[in-house]
């Protein structure tokens, strides 16, 4: 079984997973939910109904306008009527209009778009009389004491029983009288007792066989996925069954990592592919994260970006299944303790981590359809291949920002130490969040060693001094603007690096961590500065890092 992603011509992108049972496709996942949603996606003269399939059909007494584009689910095309309305201008009386059209009422829909609103109608017979005035007029509604009227094409009609509609409305439609199906008049006549209550059975019980299909299939689902015997092996995201996993695992007995969600361990499946499973834990938490993951890591695909290979969703086992980096971590290598088997990194390997980081990132918040910002940049979640190509990883904190929005308000998150100010004031966020912390990120690949925290005791003046030089980001905006730039980079590399890259490292580092974030830079800018094809000014020192530097004066002074 596979999964694949596809956008359809309306906009809306869907997850499709492969159903060997039933040899089809079947949607899992799609993004807007309601395929009715985006502005006319079934073109005009349709009615769209987001539960059903196809959810475009035309209006009774229309055909569509061309099949063969149907045929290809391109319906933006719409319907055309198949009898021109009756309209003619009277001689009698100037500008007076005569009509046989009829009405078809289509209840329970949202009204389409741009209506004009008939005040002197009081009643609906009036409006239904000022509709019939304009030979341009194509429908009518009557709510509330209010007339609105519709004259040309008629677009976005949606059902109720779609996704997100729960209009009351009910549009109704004109047809020539040839068209008009029996019961339809210019004057509503009232229902019969007898034929509401069987309707009112009918539709209870149709109601009642529904509900008992929904809980009889959620019965062979778990988390709105469905789980099946095969596993396909084709290029898509695999989803995995629980006993597999423990399996390829050995029982979860090899510990890679671990974190607030859960821990990872080292895996392989039956094709020898090396794998990294991220078990998840806590009920609520572990539920966030497993979705927030697999819709935003598991939809797109950059060298950058770690890859999903699958998930298991199986009772209250929520599992995600990565590629294998096979040198771990970042922080690993920068920071690495005596007991690690790691390598120093050479200046080259780190100056292609910083592009590498910075490319990925560029791509989230400017590549893909909706913006997503990662909200937690650190060292521990950059995985370095057997090549050392950085991936960033753990998307479980991620949020997702509209292309029609600049900013979002959501939940405090993140880590100390990368965390960007507008964290602290509680506003709404924007991509610089990841920005600062990839900045902070800078100074480590630098440096070698960890941006110490600028909170500091104050029991004595020469403790609060001695931390606070410590600050790798107060040095190194210092010797930056000083000249002095050879103390800052990492003693392990023996003064064998690139004067000139460590330099615009420093410079963009500076740039990022700014305190206000329209004085950062967007990642793009950044990919194209450490390409070296945008140069950049010493940027100023931020007004934290200023304050720490006038602090440590004083103290050292007293």
């Amino acid at each position: 079984m596979s999964i694949t992603t596809r956008r359809n011509i309306s906009g809306q992108v869907k997850l499709n997973i492969w159903s060997q049972a039933n040899q089809s496709w079947q949607i899992i996942y799609s993004e807007p939910a309601d395929p009715c949603s985006p502005p006319a996606t079934c073109g005009p003269f349709t009615v769209c109904n987001g539960i059903a399939h196809p959810s475009c059909i035309c209006m009774e007494s229309f055909s569509h306008k061309s099949r063969h584009d149907w045929e290809f689910e391109d319906r933006t095309g719409g319907c055309i009527r198949n009898t021109p309305l009756h309209c003619s201008t009277s001689g009698n009386k100037k500008n007076m209009t005569s009509s046989t059209d009829m009405f078809h009422p289509i209840a329970h829909v949202a009204l389409p778009y741009n209506p004009q609103i008939i005040e002197v109608a009081t009643t609906q017979s009036k409006c239904e009389e000022a509709c019939l005035g304009s030979c341009s007029c194509t429908a009518y509604s009557y709510n509330n004491n209010k007339c609105s009227v519709w004259h040309g094409e008629l677009l976005s009609v949606n059902l109720n029983d779609g996704i997100e509609n729960n209009s009351e409305d009910v549009l109704y439609l004109r047809l020539a009288a040839k068209d008009s199906l029996p019961g339809s008049r210019k004057k509503k006549r009232k229902p019969k007792v007898g034929v509401v209550t069987i309707v009112s059975i009918i539709g209870f019980g149709l109601i009642m066989v529904m509900l008992l299909l929904l809980i009889w299939r959620n019965k062979f689902k778990c988390c709105g996925l469905p789980m099946y015997d095969n596993l396909g092996s084709a290029g898509g995201i695999v989803a995995f069954k629980y006993t597999d996993l423990v399996r390829a695992t050995k029982s979860f007995s090899k510990k890679l990592g671990g974190g607030g969600f859960g821990s990872v361990y080292k895996g392989v499946l039956n094709d020898s592919t090396s794998i990294a499973v991220k078990r998840l834990d806590g009920a609520c938490q572990g539920e966030k994260q497993f979705r927030a993951e697999v819709s935003s890591i598991g939809l797109i695909q950059h060298i950058n970006l770690v890859k999903l290979i699958g998930f298991c969703c199986e009772g209250d086992h929520r599992l995600l299944v990565y590629e294998h980096m096979l040198n771990g971590s970042l922080d690993g290598h920068l920071f690495k303790t005596s007991n690690a088997n790691v390598v120093v990194l050479n200046w080259n390997i780190r100056y292609q981590i910083a592009l590498g980081v910075a490319r990925g990132l560029s791509y989230l918040h400017q590549g893909c359809r909706k913006c997503i910002i990662h909200c937690d940049i650190k060292p521990e979640n950059i995985l370095l291949d057997a090549s050392f190509v950085p991936k960033v990883a753990d998307f479980g904190l991620a949020t997702f920002v509209g292309r029609d929005f600049s900013r979002i308000l959501t939940s405090f998150r993140g880590t100390v130490g990368y965390l960007a100010p507008e964290w602290l004031t509680g506003v709404a966020i924007t991509p610089k969040v990841d920005v600062y912390g990839f900045g902070m990120v800078l100074f480590e690949i630098i440096s070698g060693r960890r941006n110490s925290s600028p909170e500091t005791s104050y029991n004595t003046s020469s403790n609060y001094s001695d931390q606070n030089i410590e600050y790798f980001p107060v040095q190194a905006i210092s010797k930056l603007h000083g000249g002095d730039l050879k103390s800052l980079v990492d003693p392990q590399l023996h003064g064998v690096f690139n004067l000139e890259e460590a330099e615009r490292v420093c410079k963009v580092a500076c740039w990022c961590i700014q305190d206000n974030e329209f004085d950062r830079p967007i990642m793009g800018e950044v990919v194209r500065v450490l390409e070296g094809q945008q140069d950049i000014d010493v940027p100023p020192m931020p007004r934290l890092l200023a304050a720490i530097t006038e602090q440590s004066g004083v103290a050292t002074s007293m």
